[in-house]
């Protein structure tokens, strides 16, 4: 046989692999060692260690996005979620969101976790959320992995909060269109959840009312759960953020998000 090998040749490259990669590759067959080839072997030592740099790698974040639609009428309504949250950011930070026109958004500069970080809530409708947020990141050079954006989530009930990073839009029509402007879907989500009608046609109007008095206060204490975990999220440590932000635990709150007006 042209692969066979005796078992004193096998044993000899196999110590040899074994030096060199840590991982010999080798097979049994009818009384024969076949070594796996020491190229194998070395593409697979380089993707193992490809797995573990990028497992290790820390991507901070250097732009928070809160999506809502502009306007006293849509302040309080749940489709505003996102709009809540970045502004408890900003009182927490001491900064003031200030219209911005080549933003197409009301941004502002903090500094969380001794890093400089963007805040901005897109002033151009739900639907253009995308060209706010592209414009910002292409000036600054901010890759959408260093973006964090917070909007309300039908799936999730009020008093849910979840963090994920990617996916699809799923209907959401602001994620839609930020994925659309980017060119990509790889940007941290932080979902916060108003709940779902129950009827698909009256998803709409449901996102576009405000929430009962009892999901205001469920959607609050998610919301400050999710303020707890800002620092871990600015500095990327995100399975410690996921840990606080997915612990429904009593008394794992950060700084108090306002709720929305009832008038």
């Amino acid at each position: 046989m042209a692969l066979g090998l005796t078992r004193a040749a096998a044993a000899d490259t196999a110590a040899k692999q074994m030096a060199e990669c840590k991982n010999p590759l080798t097979s049994y067959v009818g009384g024969f060692f076949f070594v796996r080839t020491q190229l194998l072997c070395a593409a697979q030592s380089a993707h193992c260690i490809g797995i573990l740099e990028k497992s290790s790698e820390v991507m901070a974040l250097k732009l928070l996005v809160g999506l809502g639609n502009p306007g006293p009428e849509y302040e309080a309504t749940r489709h505003n979620a996102g709009f809540w949250w970045i502004d408890a950011v900003a009182r927490s930070s001491g900064v003031f969101l200030q219209p911005e026109k080549g933003f197409f958004g009301n941004v502002a500069k903090a500094r969380i976790a001794d890093q400089a970080v963007w805040l901005v809530e897109p002033m151009t409708f739900m639907n253009r959320s995308g060209q706010s947020v592209a414009a910002l990141a292409r000036f600054y050079r901010i890759e959408p992995q260093e973006i964090l954006v917070v909007h309300d989530e039908l799936d999730l009930l009020p008093g849910q909060v979840k963090l994920k990073k990617g996916g699809s839009h799923a209907g959401h029509n602001g994620l839609k269109d930020i994925q659309a402007q980017l060119g990509s879907a790889d940007f941290w989500r932080l979902r916060i959840g108003v709940g779902h009608p129950g009827v698909k046609s009256e998803v709409i109007n449901w996102v576009l009312k405000k929430p009962s008095r009892e999901d205001i206060e469920a959607i609050e204490v998610a919301s400050e759960r999710a303020m707890s975990a800002l620092h871990e999220l600015v500095q990327g440590d995100m399975e410690l953020a996921m840990r606080k932000i997915h612990n429904t635990a009593a008394g794992v709150k950060g700084p108090k998000v306002d709720k929305p007006s009832q008038s």
